[in-house]
């Protein structure tokens, strides 16, 4: 059988060992401060034999934890019974311990009295001290028998609450990678019409130009994780090396102007959360007209989020005929909730006058990327 992780498993055995020493530690110090209240005979030999039997204790809950954590995966039930019941042979073993140490091992140096000696030689004395210990000390095993269960239940929560985070965790990661992926695939083919139509026209220049740019576009772009984050800079940087592959297609009609503060450069985003705005923004706003279009990237910082806006003025905007059309707006969308929650927005539709607006919100990061 394979072996557990270490988070998976039960009360760790230092954290046992630990609880298993407090016990002892307080109930010798409580022990010794009633002997010397009472004021018995010989204090520093019971003490030195009171640490005998606390030595002694400490081995035998020790063996209790060890045979206690075979049952830290049965039902809550068990586990009680299982704990109550072991701690009354325990208890009992304790019992015949001391019984041994104080009245068995040399009893005459700590108890002279006559009537002492004559009570421990009756007949079912020694049984009934052992009985009659037995049932103190088993509800000081079965104290830390409960505590012990509570120690389990909380190691328990706490592992099923790091399992839930780490399957929340696994399942975000996936939604981040399907959606990252699916930007790739989509722009290529894009990207090949595109080239098939400078092919088609017998441009053979302007198609070796998109190739060497689609180069360097997918070298970029594929270096990196799909789930790590790229500062802001890097994502423009790909989005210009995108734009460089359309405007061999529309020389005429293209214009690209980025608006952004060099302080916002280094804030993190996702990796190609701006392709599919881009790419919209030369389906809808360039290919749709004859008359040039400018596509504008800008950026802003307002108190501890980030908004980043795609804007055209072309004169033919998506309408709700084109909806469902790619991943699009889509995509952004769900990556932006997988990735930040609430704090991930998109909002979008025409401007005023002619274009389209996509602005995305998101919150400030510096550290990460």
């Amino acid at each position: 059988m394979t072996d557990l992780p270490e988070d998976d498993r039960g009360v760790a055995p230092s954290i046992a060992l630990y609880s298993i020493l407090g016990f002892w530690f307080f109930y010798t110090i409580i022990v010794t401060l009633r002997a010397i209240v009472v004021g018995f005979d010989a204090q520093w030999e019971m003490a030195a034999r009171r640490m005998v039997v606390a030595v002694i204790g400490i081995i035998v809950t020790w063996i209790l934890y060890l045979a206690l954590r075979r049952f830290d995966y049965k039902p809550l039930a068990v586990r009680f019974v299982a704990a109550f019941s072991l701690a009354a042979p325990f208890a009992l073993a304790m019992a015949a311990a001391n019984y041994y140490i104080f009245n068995v091992y040399d009893p005459i140096s700590l108890f002279p009295d006559a009537e002492m000696k004559k009570k421990a030689i009756e007949e079912g004395y020694v049984l009934i001290s052992i009985v009659e210990d037995a049932m103190t000390r088993y509800f000081f095993l079965a104290a830390w028998a409960g505590l012990y269960l509570a120690l389990s239940y909380a190691s328990e929560a706490h592992r099923t609450e790091r399992r839930a985070a780490r399957l929340e965790r696994a399942a975000q990661q996936a939604e981040l990678r399907s959606l990252r992926y699916q930007v790739n695939p989509h722009f290529l083919f894009n990207t090949l019409n595109s080239l098939s139509t400078l092919v088609m026209r017998n441009k053979p220049d302007d198609a070796e130009q998109m190739i060497m740019s689609l180069s360097n576009f997918y070298r970029t772009s594929l270096t990196g994780d799909p789930l790590d984050d790229v500062p802001l800079e890097e994502e423009v940087h790909l989005q210009k090396l995108y734009l460089d592959i359309e405007a061999v297609r529309f020389p005429d009609r293209l214009t690209t102007a980025i608006d952004i503060p060099p302080a916002l450069m280094n804030a993190c985003v996702p990796g190609l959360i701006l392709q599919p705005l881009v790419e919209n923004a030369i389906k809808y706003g360039v290919s749709r007209t004859s008359s040039p279009v400018t596509i504008t990237i800008t950026a802003r910082e307002d108190g501890d989020q980030l908004h980043i806006a795609v804007t055209d003025d072309g004169d033919n905007p998506p309408s709700d005929t084109d909806a469902g059309s790619g991943i699009g707006l889509t995509n952004v969308r769900d990556r932006l909730t997988a990735r930040f929650g609430e704090q991930g927005r998109i909002a979008y539709g025409p401007r005023e006058g002619d274009g389209f607006s996509v602005l995305l919100t998101l919150p400030i990061i510096r550290r990460g990327c």
